[in-house]
């Protein structure tokens, strides 16, 4: 339909262009744009901007439609085509057409009569006379050419009196002083950040398309259009024809697919042949440099034809601070699929310019990554050793990326760097054997090299080969250490100083390697020494796992008390530094755990111990598996658990080397000794092959000896097990639980051979000894002997022992229950009275009543009901 007063250049009127466009089907009522609107045009000037399909004009549209203006609506959409005079012609046409002005208009020239100074100055004294306010919608300035048109506008906004209130819709800023009304504040804005869709409208959106998409394809579709409205609604009709919403929600090429035809027709073909060829080139990369974009392209234009997309809101935004722009990611894909339609074989290139250009920048994680994409893995291996990244891996610090990265590296990539990248990724997840293999690779590589192997090469070679030392028997580890320290003084020191985790790794790794060999006390100071050497951010995993290792080292040695402050501070460590759950060492858990198995509390150390098999290192470490199991089987064998306790031991065992097989061998003597059985005790410890047989004494050696010497005499030898326990004390430095163990042996000798003056002293000291870190644990487990030796000691002596671990009353020692004992507890936990017990077991009343005193007796309790309880406490039932 046309109007009947003619163009300047006598072409009809268009009334679609006077009227307000009809609502879409499935329109999103969003109250927050029309309250929004609302307010801003109670002032002189409302803009609203953003890209194409961002929903401007359906927005403003629905305002118009809902009667929320404060006065009537004006609405003129221009076109391209149209000349200044043309829009001027349709505006006065869309007043007189409302009967707004106060003669109907007829003050005001024609169309055709010219649109110069005069006609707005007529204009804007014909609007001083409205009678209410009247919104003037232009809605799309940004197709009115030239600044002739902003020039007119900005003449009304100044002139035309409180009664004229202007709306413009544009996709990008109109040449209009916005500076100076924002000073003023006569300008509301609302631009594509408004625009965009909560995820909340946008699951109205999708179900006014009769759609019942759950949360997370709500979720997935708002993250992945960024609430933009024609992706939105592109998608909806999308997922209506493929009837798959939540496999659309997570498909980026579904998402690109569906709004691929309207980018590049709204978009990116509206732009110069120049910005399509740098929007393609760059759309290898996450984020765009001017000077990197330059560097793809061979062009020097980059940033000036960045910042014009940023203002002309075309998909392409500023990074906050920085000179770094971002593409919208549907946008980008778009791009992507234009560059390898129109330029296949270009995409490798382009990686491999963004690579070098990011290596000169200092830009490691970027420079791998296109280096990756391009396929050139010896060019990436090469600068992730040249940057030392094997420190990297080791210390958590690129959280997956770079592993994630490195993992589709094949396998014959030649170079040494690309087998110690491949050794440092697969021992960060402690697979050892396979991370040994790489290196022995690496190391030919490097031979075969010679003197052209970088300090860089040789330093992570080295240090690698430390940190394996502690996943063998720890030998070894003095010379790679000694190695390591001599290359890190020819790395140059800048680069050590941006790696302060390459010092702390390698005390670190001498640490470890000191507690495999069996050197706690040595290991114990060399994890001190790690702790000191952990500084700043980048050492964080490294901190938590030295305390955690020192905290274990001290619980081996009975350093109780410190082992539980240091396993409390490598919990800290990870919780206050947020490492993930996947990198961090179960070792502090497991420390916890044997402090409170050496105090015999058994359920707290039941519960650390489940807290440490979540950590991989528990499972894979030689020293924290086989420390593991020995608290596990001691868990065991608290309950009277033989076999269980038997059985833990051996399935740790294999593949364990040095002093970790030595503790699993003392743990299985012990478990031999409590069922009964000092020859198998004996056996374990004298295998052949077996841990210390036929080498000299090492620090730890005490322990097996201690042993040996308590399975001599269970076996009826006491001489020899004095003999044994003399050679141990001569060793170098006893830990405190082999001390007690020596002290409460030589007092059973000595009750044995009735001096039973010389027992209680024995025993005395040994309870001394015990007391400040109440180690309790050598105590409940020597035997119904002690607890009559106990009678003779004064009670303040003994208060400790037998008072129960801390917060947990209760007797600590407790002899182990017979099967038949066991049997009649559990039916006395039935409340079953004595003589049903001795009906169901088929015994006489009398033995049943004598079994009742020894479980009493055992369990430290005088009456049924407390021996039930005590039973229940320690799993017995």
């Amino acid at each position: 339909m046309t109007a009947a007063s003619p163009t300047p250049s006598g072409d009809p009127l268009l009334a679609a262009k006077l009227s307000v466009p009809p609502v879409v089907r499935g329109l999103v009522s969003r109250r927050r744009l029309l309250d929004r609107l609302t307010e801003g045009t109670n002032g002189p000037l409302t803009l609203v901007t953003g890209p194409a399909g961002a929903g401007k004009t359906t927005a403003v549209a629905s305002w118009a439609r809902q009667g929320a203006a404060p006065g009537p609506v004006v609405w003129v959409s221009p076109d391209r085509e149209d000349s200044p005079r043309v829009f001027w012609a349709h505006v006065l046409e869309a007043f007189r057409r409302r009967l707004l002005l106060p003669d109907g208009g007829a003050g005001l020239p024609r169309a055709g009569d010219g649109t110069g100074r005069a006609l707005l100055v007529r204009f804007a004294a014909a609007l001083e006379g409205l009678a209410e306010p009247v919104v003037l919608v232009v809605d799309g300035l940004d197709k009115a050419p030239g600044r002739e048109v902003a020039d007119g506008l900005e003449f009304l906004v100044d002139h035309a009196g409180p009664g004229l209130r202007l709306l413009l819709t544009s996709r990008v800023d109109p040449l209009l002083p916005l500076h100076r009304y924002r000073a003023e504040g006569r300008l509301c804005e609302v631009r594509g950040a408004e625009l965009a869709f909560t995820p909340r409208e946008a699951a109205a959106l999708l179900r006014g398309h009769g759609l019942a998409p759950g949360g997370e394809v709500v979720a997935g579709l708002t993250r992945r259009t960024e609430g933009w409205a024609a992706g939105l609604r592109l998608s909806a009709l999308a997922v209506q024809r493929s009837g798959d919403p939540a496999g659309f929600a997570t498909s980026y090429l579904a998402s690109e697919q569906a709004v691929a035809d309207y980018l590049l027709a709204e978009v990116l073909d509206a732009q110069p042949a120049g910005t399509q060829e740098l929007l393609a080139r760059t759309s290898v990369l996450d984020r765009v440099h001017p000077e990197l974009a330059d560097a793809l392209t061979g062009r020097a234009d980059a940033e000036r034809t960045l910042d014009r997309l940023v203002r002309d809101n075309c998909f392409v935004q500023p990074v906050a601070g920085t000179r770094w722009f971002r593409v919208h990611p549907l946008f980008a894909g778009v791009l992507h699929a234009r560059l390898r339609s129109r330029w296949p074989g270009l995409e490798p290139v382009l990686h491999r310019r963004a690579a070098a250009w990011f290596a000169a920048s200092g830009q490691l994680t970027e420079t791998l990554v296109h280096a990756a994409a391009a396929g050139d893995w010896p060019y990436a291996a090469g600068e992730a050793v040249r940057h030392l990244l094997a420190g990297r891996l080791l210390a958590g610090l690129d959280e997956g990326r770079i592993d994630a990265l490195f993992s589709g590296m094949p396998a014959d990539v030649p170079g040494a760097e690309a087998a110690l990248v491949t050794a440092a990724r697969l021992l960060a997840r402690h697979d050892a054997a396979a991370a040994r293999r790489w290196v022995l690779r690496a190391e030919r590589r490097v031979r075969h090299r010679g003197a052209g192997a970088g300090a860089e090469v040789r330093l992570t070679l080295a240090l690698l080969r430390l940190l394996l030392a502690s996943y063998g028997t720890g030998s070894g580890a003095g010379a790679a250490d000694r190695r390591t320290a001599e290359l890190m003084a020819e790395v140059p020191a800048y680069r050590l100083k941006e790696h302060p985790e390459i010092e702390a790794l390698r005390c670190h790794g001498r640490a470890c390697a000191l507690l495999t060999a069996g050197r706690p006390a040595e290991a114990r100071a060399a994890f001190e020494e790690t702790v000191r050497a952990c500084t700043g951010e980048p050492t964080h995993l490294v901190r938590h796992a030295a305390w955690g290792r020192l905290a274990l080292a001290e619980a081996v040695r009975g350093e109780l008390t410190a082992a539980a402050d240091h396993a409390a501070r490598a919990l800290d460590v990870a919780e206050r530094q947020g490492i993930p759950e996947g990198r961090q060492s179960g070792a502090g858990q497991l420390a916890l755990a044997t402090v409170a198995c050496e105090r015999c509390d058994v359920p707290t150390a039941r519960h650390h111990l489940a807290l440490a098999a979540e950590f991989t290192d528990t499972g894979a470490d030689p020293v924290l598996r086989a420390e593991r199991a020995v608290v596990r089987s001691r868990v065991e064998l608290a309950h009277g658990r033989w076999a269980a306790a038997s059985a833990v031991l051996d399935e740790a065992e294999p593949h364990l080397p040095g002093w970790p097989a030595e503790r699993l061998a003392v743990a299985r003597s012990a478990a031999a000794l409590a069922r009964g059985d000092p020859a198998a005790a004996l056996s374990v410890l004298h295998r052949p092959g077996s841990p210390g047989a036929g080498r000299a004494a090492v620090p730890g050696d005490a322990s097996r000896t201690v042993a040996q010497a308590l399975a001599h005499l269970a076996a009826g030898r006491p001489a020899r097990a004095l003999r044994l326990v003399a050679a141990a004390d001569a060793s170098p430095a006893p830990d405190l639980p082999d001390r007690v163990r020596i002290g409460l042996l030589r007092a059973r000798a000595a009750a044995l051979a009735g001096d039973r003056r010389a027992a209680r002293a024995l025993l005395g000291d040994a309870l001394d000894a015990a007391a400040p870190e109440r180690l309790r644990r050598p105590f409940a487990e020597a035997g119904p002997w002690l607890r009559h030796l106990l009678r003779d000691v004064p009670p303040p002596a003994a208060r400790w022992l037998t008072a129960g671990p801390p917060d947990r009353p209760g007797p600590v020692l407790v002899e182990t229950l017979s099967a038949r004992e066991r049997e009649v507890l559990a039916y006395a936990a039935r409340m079953m009275s004595n003589e049903e017990i001795a009906a169901a077991l088929h015994l006489s009343v009398n033995t049943v009543k004598t079994h009742l005193r020894s479980v009493y007796r055992k369990l430290g309790t005088s009456r049924r009901r407390e021996a039930v309880e005590r039973g229940r406490e320690l799993h017995l039932l």
